[in-house]
C-alpha cells in the first residue's frame, strides 16, 4: 500500500510540473524597440486560472525606477518594481500566447498583448496594440538564465 501511494505522489508532482507554462517562473531582459536599450528585468508567473502574469523585478535606468506616476489605479505613484505589467495572457499552444495586456509604466496606458516563444525558449518576442496587432508595437525579450 505505501508503494503505491508512493507512485501515486510521484505521478501527481510530476504532471503538476509538466504542467506548468513553459514562460511560468521565468526572468526576461525587455529591451526598448525604439532605443534598443535594456530597460527592466520582468518574471512571469502562472496563475491559479492558467492566465500568466508577469511583474517588474529590477529597472535598469535609475531616473525610471521611482514611481509609476502615469498608471491609473492601484499602481498610481507606486514603484515601478512589483508592478504587474502583464495579465490574463494565455497559451494558445506551440510557442503562441494571446489574450493579455500590457500596461506601459512611462505612459500608463495598458495595451492588447501577444507574444511567441522561440523554440529554443530564449526570446519572447511581444506586440502590444490597440484594436487591431498590425497598429501596435513589438519589443523583443531576452530570457535571463
Amino acid at each position: 500500500m505505501k508503494i503505491h501511494l508512493g507512485l501515486l505522489t510521484v505521478f501527481i508532482i510530476s504532471t503538476q510540473s509538466y504542467a506548468a507554462d513553459p514562460l511560468h517562473g521565468t526572468l526576461w531582459k525587455t529591451i526598448d524597440d525604439k532605443t534598443q536599450k535594456p530597460m527592466s528585468l520582468v518574471q512571469f508567473k502562472e496563475n491559479s486560472n492558467g492566465t500568466l502574469s508577469a511583474s517588474i523585478q529590477k529597472v535598469f535606468e535609475p531616473s525610471q525606477a521611482q514611481k509609476c506616476t502615469k498608471c491609473v489605479g492601484k499602481y498610481q505613484n507606486k514603484p515601478l518594481i512589483g508592478i504587474n505589467i502583464i495579465s490574463n495572457l494565455k497559451s494558445s499552444g506551440h510557442f503562441k500566447y494571446t489574450g493579455g495586456n500590457i500596461t506601459d509604466p512611462q505612459t500608463g496606458k495598458t495595451y492588447k498583448f501577444n507574444a511567441s516563444l522561440s523554440e529554443n525558449g530564449q526570446i519572447l518576442k511581444g506586440r502590444g496594440f490597440i484594436g487591431v496587432s498590425a497598429l501596435g508595437r513589438s519589443q523583443t525579450w531576452l530570457r535571463v538564465n
